[in-house]
């Protein structure tokens, strides 16, 4: 089996020289290449990307900058792929020793899987602090409402055929596009597959302000996935549970004691806020 290891890149070059060197070091007895998506970067990622094409003879680029966004440039990916299976990681993030061949392995026995996280390479003490790896021990478990589990597109393979059939990733979505990947592909079939042994070490972002942003944005498209998926069995939201998360995080700000604290907190407002956007945006209640 042929594997292609995509990368969606948009002004990444000061950290896509950590992730293709992770890709230098990686061994597997299968033929697979890397496929850099450049979603069109106005910075020297061209330049880095250059560097190792000697010491990843496999190592393409494809230009993806017709339409701004990780899902376009994953799909554009794809589609110049020349493997029967697609691994998907993120120009920011590193994939450990032993990566390719874990996900290769898992591929050949399953059509969908997906990594392990770690959080603690990448990120200072601080900054994991601002919320939790809910992939590290297994599935990300989508509790509110409770309904299917999902991954981060980051680590995710899926067989080449399975993508087309799905559509690949919706291009309307400029975040948590995977996990409505996971949830369609589930939907239509398909089991989703934790891979253990296949780890991503994942990169938060490490300002406070940084932190909110990512915080707000998955937050308010969490309501447009409400939106979409109550059609398809998720639960209906109390509104009740909403205005409780409020008072718990006016009574978490009494009582921070250190920038960890006060990272988590950051968090929490900014998915808080997130929500209420959400809610104003897509004309749903979903606090």
């Amino acid at each position: 089996m042929h594997l292609s290891v995509v990368i969606p890149c948009y002004n990444a070059a000061d950290t896509i020289a950590a992730q293709l060197e992770a890709l230098v070091s990686q061994r597997w007895t299968k033929p697979w290449e890397v496929i850099i998506s450049d979603n069109g970067s106005n910075d020297e990622l061209p330049a880095v990307v250059e560097r190792f094409k000697e010491k990843l003879p496999n190592l393409r680029v494809v230009d993806s900058s017709d339409r701004r966004g990780a899902a376009h440039a994953r799909n554009v990916g794809a589609l110049a792929a020349i493997g029967e299976a697609l691994a998907f990681c993120d120009a920011d993030d590193e994939v450990a020793p032993g990566w390719v061949a874990a996900i290769g392995a898992a591929l050949s026995e399953h059509d969908f899987v997906a990594s392990r996280f770690d959080i603690e390479k990448l990120n200072t003490t601080w900054v994991q602090k601002s919320h939790a790896n809910p992939q590290r021990d297994g599935l990300n478990q989508y509790r509110y409402p409770p309904y299917l589990p999902h991954a981060g597109g980051s680590g995710l393979g899926v067989k080449r055929a399975l993508h087309q059939t799905i559509g690949g990733f919706d291009e309307s979505m400029p975040i948590l596009e995977d996990t409505d990947y996971c949830w369609r592909i589930q939907l239509a079939g398909t089991e989703l597959h934790f891979v253990p042994n296949a780890v991503i070490h994942v990169r938060y972002p490490d300002t406070f302000c940084g932190i909110f942003r990512q915080a707000r944005g998955y937050a308010e498209h969490n309501v447009l996935l409400y939106k979409r998926y109550r059609t398809l069995g998720m639960p209906k939201l109390s509104w009740r549970k909403g205005v409780a998360a409020w008072a718990r995080l006016l009574r978490r700000l009494l009582r921070i004691r250190s920038k960890g604290d006060l990272a988590a907190c950051v968090w929490q407002l900014g998915w808080r806020i997130g929500r209420l956007q959400g809610c104003i945006k897509h004309r749903v209640l979903a606090l």
